[in-house]
């Protein structure tokens, strides 16, 4: 079973680097986009033996206490087995 992580900066939460690549793509000529904010993507593949919500326990409690710093970031999961919202 794969599953995706995506970890962004909370929106209250200065983005440095996103600014620098906003200013980089204005730079080298893309027109219209008003802001960009960066952030990670963790694709973890699990056993096939775990149950979805045993899976997804698992994967929620790495990406709270490993993955991402809740203080300023939030988190994403998508299991595979479940539909794309």
């Amino acid at each position: 079973m794969k599953v995706k992580i995506y970890v962004t900066l909370k929106p209250s939460v200065l983005d440095p680097q996103g600014k620098a690549i906003h200013h980089a793509v204005e730079t080298i000529g893309y027109k219209g986009i008003e802001d960009v904010r960066q952030g990670k993507y963790f694709e973890v593949t699990l056993s096939d033996a775990l149950a979805p919500d045993e899976a997804r326990a698992s994967v929620e409690r790495m990406a709270k206490d490993v993955l991402a710093n809740p203080i300023i970031e939030d988190y994403r999961i998508e299991l595979d087995s479940e539909p794309k919202s």
